[in-house]
Order: structure tokens, then sequence, then C-alpha cells
């Protein structure tokens, strides 16, 4: 999410300490934790590949019925939220940098398989407790395991690697932790360092086998890790703060580096994952390398969701997604600057797809690249160019915006139940990065825009679109055009306080409801057959459309 791919725009003009500080501004608008999400405003109209795109059609019969069925194998979501949440499970005392931190060595496991928790502390002891996030009547987790009082180390300082400044740490493994009994989720393990010196959050994904039957829920790791700026670097910046001196390569083989240690799960994406389990559909859990590494791994899935900052995509993951749209799954798309960074996946010392590479506009000096594999720039960009549009129906066109989200077909399905009127407008849903349609990119059709809200982009007018179109296959894909929108289900304040960038409670209550119909909708199987979409792009843009 970023200036560098933009037409006209010196390269890495958005990168860097300026765009670090942008973010940092973000994250104190957090509901519990995590972060407000930045990327860079240009021309993203200009240079983009003859319109029109690939036709997408729409099918003719309805297939299954949402509701709480338990999912394949016995998973019941409805069950495992009945049972008692634990409202105790959040951060509450970060204490000092370093006080207590970790990572554990894969970034899922099947339910029953180990995984080793790699822990650095300045306490002589501490306690793991593994805390399954959902809904549990509001209480948002469950505590699944507690271990003993573990012998607690500080761990050797991490080394820079020169060639690509990824940051390594060769901590040694601090215990073994099973799985045995833990359901399919995500999990926020919390570390508790003795004396109250300190705690942070170690994620997790206990992901499902199969996902036939159910909507996905996929933990946006890669992104988590390129915004990962522990041990001083990150995929925007080293210590001086400038582009030039950011990593080449970042290691999930670290800690995240914000107060509570969650990356950007608590903002981005719990909120959504509390709906989707009060709803009680079927779900099933997955996180982006999991897509990458398993090509069969969504075949037969109602739905796939991405949510609130997925930027990061490697072709593997891009391509066993489009293959499920292709198949009839439908794909909801929760966020803005989706599918953005083109990336590869390379093993570490403790395992495969530890290492995420994106050299960005440095590819050339790519080890990978120079021996036949793609170039790791932006999915739009050449060599290789592929614009995310192909697959999500919008393209990112910029930030930073904070503007107004505006309604402009309040009779589509989607808006069904939440009493809203043409023009009806919700301040600061539209931010901090924004998506729209813009057919001189590929665009499939028919799509249908259900918002279309006028931004000012760094002095550049522009709009941002929600939109929703339909496929051969009967999948439906959404859009919502704005970074906000998970973040806003949580928006219960006046709008004046600043929490959540100032998003009111009728933000909170509209993109609570247009999810709920979203996702019952989508969970019953392929949306186009029952809901096909119906293009209005010349009747929303006139002759203002790119490519029209």
């Amino acid at each position: 999410m970023d200036q560098e791919h933009i037409p006209g725009d010196p390269e890495g003009a958005a990168e860097g300490a300026g765009r670090r500080r942008f973010l940092a501004l973000a994250t104190g608008a957090a509901t519990v934790a995590g972060l407000g999400a930045v990327g860079g405003c240009g021309t993203g109209d200009a240079d983009g590949p003859d319109g029109g795109g690939a036709k997408a059609g729409k099918g003719n019969a309805p297939s299954g019925k949402a509701g709480g069925k338990a999912g394949p194998r016995g998973f019941d979501v409805k069950a495992e939220n009945a049972r008692p949440g634990n409202a105790d499970w959040t951060v509450t005392k970060s204490g000092p940098a370093r006080a207590v931190e970790g990572f554990a060595d894969k970034v899922s496991v099947l339910p029953g398989e180990s995984f080793g928790l790699h822990v650095s502390t300045t306490a002589p002891r501490f306690t793991v407790s593994a805390y399954r996030m959902g809904w549990y009547a509001g209480a948002r987790a469950r505590l699944v395991w507690r271990s003993e009082a573990l012998p607690g180390a500080r761990q050797p300082e991490h080394t820079v690697d020169p060639g690509t400044r990824m940051v390594r740490t060769r901590w040694a493994r601090t215990t073994t932790v099973e799985t045995k009994d833990w359901p399919e989720g995500s999990y926020l393990l919390r570390l508790d360092a003795q004396g109250g010196e300190g705690q942070r959050f170690v994620p997790l994904t206990v992901r499902s086998a199969t996902t036939a039957g159910r909507t996905v829920v996929v933990n946006a790791v890669a992104t988590w890790q390129a915004y990962n700026r522990w041990g001083g670097y990150g995929s925007y910046d080293g210590p001086s703060g400038g582009y030039a001196s950011r990593s080449l390569a970042v290691s999930f083989d670290r800690p995240y580096e914000y107060d509570d240690g969650a990356g950007l799960f608590l903002t981005y994406e719990a909120p959504l994952i509390a709906l989707a389990e009060r709803l009680g559909i079927p779900l099933a859990y997955a996180t982006t390398t999991d897509v990458a590494r398993e090509k069969r791994l969504l075949e037969g899935a109602a739905a796939v969701l991405s949510l609130g900052h997925d930027e990061y995509w490697s072709p593997e993951q891009r391509a066993h997604i489009t293959a499920a749209r292709d198949a009839g799954t439908n794909l909801a798309v929760l966020g803005a600057n989706c599918c953005f960074r083109r990336i590869r996946l390379e093993p570490s010392d403790l395992g495969p797809d530890r290492t995420l590479v994106c050299y960005k506009s440095s590819y050339e000096q790519d080890p990978g690249f120079k021996r036949g594999q793609p170039a790791t720039v932006d999915f739009r960009s050449a060599p290789g160019a592929d614009p995310e549009s192909s697959l999500l129906g919008v393209i990112y066109d910029g930030y930073p915006v904070d503007a107004p989200y505006v309604v402009t077909n309040p009779g589509h399905w989607l808006f069904e139940g939440a009493g809203v009127s043409e023009g009806d407008r919700f301040a600061h849903l539209v931010g901090v990065e924004y998506d729209k349609v813009n057919t001189g990119f590929p665009t499939p059709r028919p799509i249908e825009i259900l918002a279309h809200s006028p931004v000012v982009c760094e002095g550049r007018p522009s709009h941002q679109d929600t939109a929703y179109y339909t496929t051969e296959s009967g999948a439906g894909v959404f859009a919502t055009g704005t970074m906000r929108w998970v973040e806003a289900l949580d928006a219960k304040g006046d709008g004046k306080s600043g929490r959540n960038h100032g998003l009111d409670a009728r933000s909170g209550a509209l993109t609570t409801r247009v999810t709920e119909n979203l996702l019952r909708v989508f969970a019953a199987g392929p949306a186009g057959r029952t809901h096909p979409a119906r293009d209005n792009v010349k009747a929303v843009y006139g002759g203002t459309a790119p490519g029209r």
C-alpha cells in the first residue's frame, strides 16, 4: 500500500519515515490494538491496460442454505461460541520494551499438531495462555490452554543480513506446545512475565484440514509481517527512516513490533471473526501461507474472506483463489489495497515459507528473479503485469484519504435492512486507503457499484467504490473499497472522540448489517445464481469512466 507503483511519482516518495509516522497515528485509533493503514496517493487511472477485461457471466440455480450447521468433521461454530468466554484476555500491561516477547515457529498448525515457542524475557519465569478468538457472547475470546510457569531467559540479540537487511533471530526453542483438543480458529497466545513485568501476544492459526461447504477466514500473515519493524527494519524502511534502507526480505522468525505483539490482527481481522462466529455460519480457518502452499485447500469452499488489510500475496495464493472463484466459490474483500504486492515465500532455518521476499522497485537485484522467478513488484507493474482488478473487480487508487462513504444503490440486496437512502453519507468510513472501479484496467463484468464516494487524494479528485460482480461459475465477488470496513464493525461512538478514526455508531450499524447480509448469502453457495450483478458502471460514471 504505497506510492511506488503510481505513474509520475518519484520512486519511494511515499515510503520511509513519513509513511511510518502516518501508520503510527492510525494505530492509536484502534479498538483494542493494531493499526490503521496507509499507502500513497497518485494517478491510479493512468497507464492502465486497455479496458474491458474478462467477461463474467451469471448462473441460474440457487444452491444451499446459510445457517449455523456444523461444518465438516464435526466442527460447530455455534456450539464453540456457546462455551463461556474470558473477557480478561487482553494485554493490559505491556511493560518495558523487551520485557517479554516471542514467536511461534509455525504460522499455523492442524488441530493436534505441536509447534515451538521461542521466547525472550527479562523475567525469571513466565506463563503462556492460549486464547481462541471468536464471539463468546461478546467476550471475544476463550481460554483453551495455559502452561505452568516456565523458566525465562533473555535470548541473543538479533543480526541484520547485509545483503537484504533482513532481521534474523536465532533464538533457541523455549518450549513445545501441543494443540490436542484445540478447536480450529484464530488464536492469540499471551505471554505473561512473572511479577507483572509485561505481557505480549503471539498469533497462531489452528487451520482447517478441509474447507468444503464452509466460509474460509484467511489470516493475512504475509501483510502482518511486511509491516513488522521488529529489530528496526521492515518492508518500508529501516532505522534511518528511508525507503532505501528497507528490508528486501523479512522473516517470520521474530516477534511482532507493536505494543501488544498481535501484528495487524486485532484491528483488521478480529472484529470480522467475532461477527462471523456470532452468526454461526460454518467457518474454516487458514492463513495466506496455507492458501499458497496447498493447491486443493479451497476446493468446495462456499466463500473465501480476505480481511481488512491483505496487501501481500504470492502468485500461488492468487492462482488458488482465482481457481476457487472460477469453480463457484464466493470471494469477499473486506478492505482495500488487496492483492497489491507480489511476493515470494522461501524457507528459514526453522522451516518452509518463513521468509517473505519483496524487492519492489529493486526487483532486478533479486537472485530469485535472476533465476527466472516472477519479479516481486506490484501485480500491476511490469514485468509480468497482472492488475489485481481482474480478480477483485476494483483496483487500488491511493492514500491518504478521510472521506464520507456515500450510498449510491440503496435498493441492492446487500443494503437490505440497513435503512439507507441514495446519497446517505457516513463520516470517515472511506480511508485511509481506497479502491475504485476503473475499466482502464481489466474489470470483470457485470459489475455493480453500491457506493460511489467522492474523495480528494493529495489534491486529486477521485472516487471510492464498493462493488459486487458475478461470474459464469456463479461466484459472487464483493469488495468494500475502503480499509476501514472491518474496523468500523466495532464503531459505537458518537464520532467525536477520534476512536476508530472518528467512526460513529451509524457507520458501525451500516457495516455490520451489510456484512451480515453478505456472509449469510455467501455461505449459501454461489451467490451469482440467486443474486446476479446488474452492471451499472455507465450509469454511475457516465462518460467519465476510463476505458469507456
